[in-house]
């Protein structure tokens, strides 16, 4: 059942929400619509990304079942959908704001400026997210694509320090799962320094 998902019916899923918020946006009286959506554009940025990032540990779990395959299959497709969901999130934040003064005005505060960085990161990572540039880049392209490691700790800090660290549990509670992962994976390639190549 999984793999009937691939690639364009799960495709075509990630895009449903997308799609919903930009005609909403479009379509809505609610004149402060825009500014509703830019936090939830957000959220699931972050969600798609930490899936993506999950994905790999999780393979590793997995290991010989059919959902591993899977999963490695579809992490370049659910990190392509959360660049978008955060390209959407971003324009919606810049329509919101309504102006280039107060944007850069903002640049300062912590949650702006890792968010911006974070953003401003993913860009290569997902124009290089073809098959054709996978091959290009070679073993370059694995490198370039660790970036997503630092921009997900920018991701972190730009949604727990919102409205100056008010209330940074939903955050927190997002990501620790990935980073309970993430120190599993260490602690098995310490274990295991062999293994460290399956699966990259």
């Amino acid at each position: 059942m999984l793999h009937r998902l691939n690639p364009y019916p799960l495709c075509a899923l990630l895009a449903l929400r997308p799609v919903l918020w930009i005609i909403v946006s479009l379509t809505s009286d609610n004149p402060r619509m825009i500014h509703i959506l830019v936090h939830p554009t957000g959220e699931w940025a972050a969600r798609l990304l930490i899936i993506t990032l999950m994905m790999t540990p999780l393979a590793m779990l997995l290991k010989g079942r059919p959902i591993a395959r899977w999963l490695r299959k579809s992490r370049r497709h659910f990190g392509v959908a959360s660049f978008v969901y955060a390209a959407i999130h971003t324009a919606f934040y810049l329509i919101d704001t309504s102006s280039v003064a107060t944007v850069i005005a903002a640049l300062p505060r912590l949650y702006i400026w890792t968010g911006w960085i974070a953003f401003i990161i993913f860009i290569p990572l997902a124009l290089t997210s073809t098959d054709a540039m996978v091959r290009r880049l070679g073993r370059r392209w694995k490198t370039l694509q660790r970036w997503v490691y630092p921009a997900a700790v920018l991701t972190l800090v730009h949604w727990a320090s919102i409205h100056d660290w008010d209330s940074p549990g939903a955050a927190i509670v997002h990501f620790a799962p990935l980073a309970a992962l993430e120190l599993w994976r260490l602690w098995y390639w310490q274990r295991y320094p062999h293994r460290q190549a399956t699966p990259a």
